[in-house]
């Protein structure tokens, strides 16, 4: 990846997880809210790996978020 989508991933990731202590929820429970591997939302939460729109909309999905609020800021 070049470093434009490595620091982009890098900053959804942080985002995912600041949503994810905001609300109480462990990685696990997240993962399995929405229906990931609690290793690929590790993953991602590292900014290591760029989710699909499909995974990302899981996510916002479990976060009871849509997926223009999980992006806001990132």
């Amino acid at each position: 990846m070049n470093n434009k989508i490595d620091e982009l991933s890098k900053r959804f990731g942080k985002k995912i997880k600041i949503e994810r202590i905001n609300k109480e929820i462990s990685q696990e429970k997240l993962a399995e809210l929405a229906g990931l591997h609690r290793t690929t939302l590790g993953t991602i939460e590292n900014g290591k790996t760029s989710p699909t729109l499909d995974t990302i909309a899981k996510i916002a999905n479990a976060l009871n978020l849509t997926i223009s609020e999980l992006l806001l800021d990132i």
